[in-house]
């Protein structure tokens, strides 16, 4: 199997680290909202690359994280943050709107017939480890 490599800009060979286990990590929604179909073809894509992998053979681990805090309206780390916008809009907390929206977030996967995820985290829970884990990354030039 070949995929496109954003790293190298290159389209390389699939060699998994440690045949026959793959570890998938996918972004996952930032729960301020409903979830739209924009969403929805990202996480079919998802879901195709590791059925794809599961059916040639290989374990797949499937971690996707789901962003419940500290994501800003513009990519340019600017203006208000999306949760606190949410839970503006809706007159809750932003504990109560993260729930609300990874519910929805979850049946909307169900109803698409997605796998869902071996291990679902909320950033909240995993903030240092999500630091040191891109930190590594980056020392061995596997991130950007």
């Amino acid at each position: 199997m070949k995929l496109y490599n954003s790293l190298t800009k290159k389209i390389e060979d699939f060699r998994p680290i440690n045949p026959p286990f793959v570890g998938l990590f996918t972004c996952g929604p930032t729960v301020y909202d409903y979830t739209h179909i924009g969403h929805g073809r990202k996480y079919v894509g998802d879901d195709t690359l590791k059925r794809i992998l599961t059916q040639l053979s290989y374990r797949v681990t499937h971690v996707m994280n789901i962003t419940d805090v500290g994501h800003l309206v513009s990519d340019a780390d600017a203006g208000e943050d999306k949760m606190e916008k949410g839970a503006q809009k809706l007159g809750k907390s932003v504990w109560e709107v993260a729930e609300f929206y990874t519910d929805y977030f979850l049946q909307t996967i169900t109803s698409l017939n997605i796998l869902p995820a071996d291990i679902l985290c909320k950033a909240t829970d995993h903030i240092s480890e999500q630091i040191a884990m891109i930190s590594k990354l980056v020392d061995k030039s596997l991130a950007y």
